[in-house]
């Protein structure tokens, strides 16, 4: 039987039912497609100014962008990472999926508490990923692996000596090959944590543009949000990729091709948005059935874990 929303007997209806139609929508499109194209040429160029910023800088030297610059990028940065994090993936990941949501309420959703599950389980795998490169890197190496200070990663200088260690002398050949060396095991590790910092970021950026392009009356107001978000998080980024220690054979596209990852994500998703703005619908019925809707809020559940543990730990 189809449910009727104008004709429903509380005493037989079934509960998801009821959910589903109070919580999923129609789709919201209202128009204004000129300015919601200009919006994608805008987003690409605050993006991708957002996220080259730190590293041009780091690049020319002649513009003497002092330290503290940078530690001010990276750390707001984080800031608005990890308030994505908990604003637009954690409270979202419970109201699709949680166990008063529609989809919570169907089949298998509705047997265990999958949001937090997710979450723990995102958070775990990066953490033993994290083991896991560590114990390669010395393993491989043979060395015990150090974490570089910031500042001396952009100044590239060397640690304070302690009052235990004691004046060798070494070679040219032994320091060059010394320096190599550290060099080659902190770009493994911290390019490692880059990458999947990056990865819950672009995944996330999808349905963003996604649903940006098919917004209604809130699109105005989304836009001037997303403008700060990509910003401040291509920001956030962008000064954690100029910090890493990159060896000379990846430093002429490497860099640049995260640039372009995460500039070009969300413009291109509005894009398709937009190509789809009267078809597509985030939040249907018929969509909170299919694979297209699970696939959405696991992913933003993935992504919650990854860049919160990234930004925090």
């Amino acid at each position: 039987m189809t449910f009727d929303p104008k004709n429903v007997d509380l005493t037989t209806a079934d509960a998801r039912e009821i959910v589903c139609y109070l919580q999923l929508g129609e789709n919201e499109y209202n128009g204004h497609l000129p300015a919601r194209v200009s919006a994608v040429f805008v987003m690409l160029v605050v993006s991708a100014l957002g996220v080259a910023f730190p590293y041009i800088g780091k690049q020319m030297p002649k513009l003497r962008i002092p330290t503290h610059v940078y530690l001010f990028a990276r750390y707001f940065g984080s800031g608005v990472i990890i308030s994505t994090a908990f604003i637009h993936l954690l409270d979202p990941a419970y109201s699709n999926i949680g166990s008063n949501s529609c989809v919570g309420m169907t089949g298998n959703w509705s047997l265990y508490p999958w949001a937090p599950a997710i979450m723990l389980f995102s958070c775990m795998s990066i953490f033993a990923v994290d083991v896991t490169a560590q114990k390669y890197v010395a393993d491989k190496y043979g060395l015990e692996i150090h974490t570089t200070t910031i500042e001396n990663m952009i100044t590239k200088s060397a640690p304070p000596a302690t009052a235990t260690q004691t004046a060798v002398p070494r070679t040219d050949e032994e320091s060059s090959s010394e320096y190599y060396m550290a060099e080659k095991i902190a770009f493994a590790q911290q390019f490692a944590a880059f990458s999947i910092l990056e990865a819950g970021i672009i995944w996330h950026s999808v349905f963003i543009g996604l649903n940006f392009g098919v917004a209604g009356e809130e699109w105005s107001t989304l836009y001037i949000v997303l403008m700060f978000h990509q910003a401040f998080e291509g920001l956030g980024i962008g000064a954690r990729l100029s910090m890493i220690p990159m060896p000379k054979k990846y430093r002429r596209w490497l860099p640049w091709m995260c640039i372009v990852g995460y500039g070009i994500t969300t413009p291109i998703s509005m894009a398709i948005g937009l190509g789809v703005r009267t078809t597509y619908n985030s939040g249907g019925y018929e969509a909170a059935s299919q694979q297209e809707n699970d696939t959405r809020n696991l992913t933003t559940d993935w992504s919650w874990g990854t860049e919160t543990y990234r930004r925090c730990i």
